[in-house]
């Protein structure tokens, strides 16, 4: 699968304030990943991993960890943009996650990213900031909105 951007070193990054980066091919959230993941964090519960007993349950069956849809944004990002040139880039962190609507297992999502800013940092590097929205097909509300932040270095 291709990206829809390209970044070659600081500069290119740079450059990328402000773009829309598009959004990502819809990709189905199976009960094999959240089973995965509710083994890899102990996050058992039933809402998650029990099909017949979640089917009676408020969502109607089973629904993904809020974190397993967030943990999602980075290989989801990959698709959107390729960073190269540069020498290390790193998970700065988060300023503001929320998850608006569960995603039912069986689901489409897919993820749209927007570059708010990017501004140089102390040891030659640029910090850039982006808003990632996971998008569920024929739902009202996204599944969750994130603020990231990434540092990049020549």
């Amino acid at each position: 699968m291709t990206t829809s951007h390209t970044a070659e070193g600081l500069a290119e990054i740079k450059a990328l304030a402000g773009q829309d980066l598009g959004r990502t091919e819809w990709q189905v959230v199976t009960q094999e990943q959240v089973n995965g993941f509710a083994d890899a964090t102990g996050d058992h519960q039933w809402i998650h991993t029990d099909p017949a007993r979640a089917a009676d349950g408020p969502f109607g069956g089973t629904i993904a960890h809020g974190y397993l849809t967030l943990s999602l944004v980075i290989p989801l990002f990959n698709r959107l943009l390729t960073i190269s040139g540069t020498s290390m880039s790193i998970n700065y962190g988060l300023d503001k996650v929320r998850f608006p609507h569960p995603v039912r297992v069986g689901s489409r999502i897919r993820m749209h990213g927007h570059v708010d800013s990017v501004e140089d940092v102390r040891g030659g590097g640029v910090e850039m900031r982006l808003t990632f929205t996971i998008e569920i097909e024929d739902a009202a509300k996204p599944a969750c909105v994130a603020q990231a932040i990434y540092r990049h270095y020549a």
